[in-house]
């Protein structure tokens, strides 16, 4: 008898690189969408590519306030929609030929915007007014790093400096200062002394 791994360890097998080498850090994730296209239209072995965000932030953008009229109107319209959807599958399911279906389906709408209104008022009554807002929330990552297996390296930069060379010169300084600010961390901590007891 054989064990199948499960779900998350596949996913986990997906989003990992056996050995990752950066090709880049870029500042949206166009950029870096751009640049893993770009090798994909010249041939390069994309599945070999992961793309990670970094700098994780929430960004909520406040679209209006809330009040009790907007919230009635929406759970107004919500449950409406829902009646409807109910309605319509219990009308197709509906064999007799008389015309009960429709009045069954205007039934099932007034039935859900009734509904809708007055769970929506619970639910707004029940935060006590501690959210009166509206909002969209997103996360972002700040910064875009593009890894790519070991083996296939040299030929991912070879490409990414003929699409840009400019942008690449300069991934190589970056890359290097990082790895002298690395190694500078590195021997500061070699040299300092262990306190004395």
């Amino acid at each position: 008898m054989s064990t199948q791994p499960n779900a998350m360890a596949r996913s986990r097998a997906v989003l990992t690189l056996e050995y990752p080498m950066s090709l880049g850090r870029y500042d949206t994730y166009d950029k870096a969408q751009k640049a893993v296209d770009y090798l994909s239209d010249h041939d390069f072995p994309v599945q070999n590519v992961l793309i990670v965000g970094t700098d994780l932030k929430q960004l909520e953008r406040v679209t209006g306030r809330l009040t009790r009229r907007r919230v009635a109107v929406g759970g107004l319209v919500s449950g409406a929609w829902l009646g409807l959807f109910v309605g319509l599958i219990f009308s197709l399911l509906d064999t007799s030929s008389n015309g009960a279906g429709f009045i069954g389906v205007l039934l099932t709408v007034a039935f859900g915007a009734v509904f809708g209104l007055v769970w929506a008022l619970i639910g707004y009554a029940l935060t006590g007014g501690t959210r009166d807002f509206t909002s969209v929330m997103q996360v972002v990552a700040t910064q875009y790093e593009v890894l790519v297996e070991h083996k296939f390296a040299a030929q991912a930069r070879e490409l990414l400096t003929a699409m840009d060379p400019m942008a690449a010169a300069q991934a190589q300084v970056d890359a290097a200062r990082e790895a002298e600010r690395q190694r500078a961390a590195h021997e500061q901590t070699q040299q300092t002394p262990p306190p004395s007891a």
